[in-house]
């Protein structure tokens, strides 16, 4: 689960501007906020925890497809 919507919530920032911040298209980073991204590179991440400052673990949660259950 990707938790970019509460982070950029709390730090009033938008995601145009994390975009700009960062170097990545509205799309891409759209994509990575919707939990559609299959991938991130460790480079995108650590930009991404820099100007939102945080760490990768505030960003991403782990949950099991079981645990709808």
């Amino acid at each position: 689960m990707v938790k970019l919507d509460d982070l950029l919530h709390e730090r009033r920032m938008t995601l145009t501007e994390l975009a700009e911040r960062v170097g990545l298209t509205l799309a891409n980073l759209s994509i990575l906020k919707t939990g559609k991204a299959k991938a991130i590179r460790f480079t995108t991440l650590a930009a991404i925890c820099r100007e939102l400052e945080c760490q990768p673990g505030d960003l991403l949660s782990y949950e099991s497809e079981a645990s709808g259950l």
